[in-house]
C-alpha cells in the first residue's frame, strides 16, 4: 500500500494506491503556504498498512542538493523535500517531477504503453517533458532531462510563412525558448504578436477551427516554431511514443497538426502518428506518482538496494 500526492501550486491531489492497480483518487485539498501544513494535510490522508509515501510534485529536484526548485509550489520551494517528508512522517518518500511522472503514467498504463523510449510532453500554460527508458525515468545531470522547453533555440525568421518572430524573454533569465511560444500562453503571446490584439487561447483555437485567417497564421507560426527543435530531440533520443499533455492536448486537431510537421522533419520516416494526445487524463501525475513509489518499494525489498528518498 501507498499514499500518493500530485502537489500543484494550488491544489493537492492525494490517493491511495495498491501493487495490482492504479490510484483511488481522493478529494483534492488546498496547496498550504508553508511545509508544516504541507505535512499536516499529508499526514491526514496517510492511512493504516501505508508502506509508503510518493510524490508528484510541480518543480525540479537536483539530485546533488535535494533541494525542489518549485517557485509556483511555495510550501515546498527550497526544502529537501523527499528527506523532511519522510522524517516527519516516519516513512519513505520518493518525490519526482510532474512532468516526469506524467511520462511515467504514460508509459506504463497510457498512449506510450507498448514501447520502450517514451518522451511525455507537456503543453500547458507553458511547455514540459519527460523521458523514461525501460520503464524508469531519466533525470539527467541536475535533474533537467526531458525539459525541452528551454534554451534558445527558436527561429526568428519563418521565410515559409512570411514572418518574423522575435525572441521573446523567458520565465527561466534566456531569450527564445521554446516555452515562450509553446504552451497556452505562448499562442496568445504569438496572437498578440501578429494581430495585435489580445484573445485567449480557447478562443483562438476555436477561432482556428473555424477557419479564421488570423488564428490560422498563428497556429501554423506555432506549428512551424515547435516542429523542428521536437524533431532534433526526438532524432537524439529515439522515442518512439510521444504522448501530449496539458490543456492545449485537449485540441485532438492542434495535436495532430504537429505531429505531422515533426514526422516530416525526421530522419526516421514512419507513417503512424507518433505525437499523441495522452490517455490517463487529469490524474496521470497520481498514476506516475504511484508507479516511482511502487518501484521505490521494489528496490528497499532488495538487500542492499536502493535508498528511500528519491
Amino acid at each position: 500500500m501507498l499514499t500518493c500526492f500530485d502537489i500543484g501550486g494550488s491544489r493537492i491531489k492525494p490517493g491511495w494506491a495498491d501493487a495490482v492497480g492504479v490510484p483511488e483518487p481522493l478529494a483534492a485539498i488546498a496547496t498550504p503556504g508553508d511545509f508544516a501544513g504541507l505535512v499536516q494535510v499529508m499526514s491526514r490522508v496517510i492511512r493504516l498498512g501505508t508502506r509508503g509515501v510518493s510524490v508528484s510534485i510541480a518543480g525540479v529536484v537536483p539530485p546533488e542538493s535535494g533541494r525542489l526548485i518549485a517557485v509556483n509550489v511555495g510550501a515546498a520551494h527550497g526544502h529537501r523535500v523527499a528527506d523532511e517528508l519522510a522524517a516527519a512522517l516516519g516513512l519513505p518518500v520518493w518525490v519526482g517531477n510532474d512532468a516526469d511522472c506524467f511520462a511515467l503514467a504514460e508509459a506504463t498504463l497510457g498512449a506510450g504503453w507498448g514501447h520502450r523510449n517514451v518522451f511525455g510532453l507537456i503543453l500547458g500554460s507553458g511547455v514540459g517533458g519527460g523521458l523514461v527508458i525501460g520503464g524508469r525515468i531519466i533525470t539527467g545531470a541536475g535533474g533537467y532531462a526531458g525539459e525541452w522547453g528551454h534554451g534558445q533555440v527558436l527561429a526568428e525568421r519563418l521565410p515559409e510563412l512570411g514572418l518574423d518572430i522575435p525572441h521573446f524573454a523567458c520565465g527561466c533569465g534566456q531569450k527564445g525558448c521554446i516555452d515562450t511560444v509553446g504552451g497556452a500562453r505562448g499562442i496568445e503571446r504569438l496572437y498578440r504578436h501578429l494581430g495585435g490584439t489580445d484573445l485567449s487561447s480557447h478562443a483562438i483555437l476555436s477561432d482556428w477551427l473555424g477557419g479564421d485567417m488570423l488564428a490560422r497564421l498563428v497556429v501554423e507560426a506555432w506549428v512551424a516554431l515547435l516542429a523542428g527543435p521536437l524533431a532534433v530531440v526526438l532524432n537524439v533520443i529515439g522515442s518512439s511514443a510521444v504522448p501530449v499533455g496539458g490543456g492545449l492536448a485537449n485540441v485532438p486537431e492542434l495535436i495532430a497538426a504537429l505531429d505531422r510537421e515533426v514526422r516530416a522533419r525526421l530522419l526516421r520516416k514512419t507513417d503512424q502518428a507518433l505525437v499523441v494526445p495522452a490517455t490517463p487524463g487529469t490524474d496521470a501525475g497520481l498514476i506516475g506518482a504511484a508507479m516511482l513509489g511502487f518501484q521505490g518499494l521494489m528496490e528497499l525489498d532488495v538487500p542492499g538496494r536502493g535508498s528511500a528518498n528519491g
